[in-house]
């Protein structure tokens, strides 16, 4: 469903300076087939037509295209920006439940950051075990005995090279 104001479906490019498709393209990094996705899922109801059907951006239309670039990239569910834009409008009614939907997105951001920082550890912690190997010339850790592992481990955990002791899962 396309949201979209009835002044804005067609327009005299003349009248009002407006970008091309692929001059947005370029400048947001989105592909021309991901900015006519957008527009046919509802997330970008700004998109004018010129009198020969082309699609025609407001120089507005930038600033909404990364809003709706930065929602996305953090996971925000495609319903869930739609809903953001359809609330939109500038009515201060609708102002309470766009910040819900901000917030609802903050919190879920914020526990993938949390997760993040526990994966980017565990990524470390491998690498200063590979770190270990390397500096004693010895083979991967798959292929070490478990008394051998567990004492590269130990004199890591030791010197504070690795933030992380894991057992090899056999």
């Amino acid at each position: 469903m396309t949201v979209r104001s009835p002044s804005l479906d067609r327009v005299d490019t003349a009248a009002a300076p407006a970008l091309g498709i692929r001059q947005v393209s370029e400048e947001t990094g989105l592909s021309i087939d991901t900015l006519r996705w957008y527009e046919r899922e509802g997330l970008l109801p700004l998109v004018e037509r010129s009198t020969d059907g082309r699609r025609r951006y407001p120089p507005g239309a930038l600033r909404f295209i990364r809003l709706v670039q930065a929602l996305r990239r953090t996971g925000m569910p495609v319903a869930d920006v739609r809903q953001f834009i359809e609330l939109g409008g500038g009515e201060l009614a609708h102002h309470p439940e766009r910040m819900a939907l901000l917030e609802q997105q903050c919190a879920q951001i914020e526990q993938r950051l949390v997760e993040l920082q526990d994966d980017l550890a565990v990524v470390r912690a491998k690498i200063e075990t590979y770190r270990g190997l390397i500096a004693r010339g010895l083979d991967c850790e798959d292929d070490l005995p478990d008394d051998v592992l567990d004492r590269v481990r130990a004199d890591e955990l030791l010197t504070g090279t690795l933030p992380v002791l894991t057992s090899p899962q056999r």
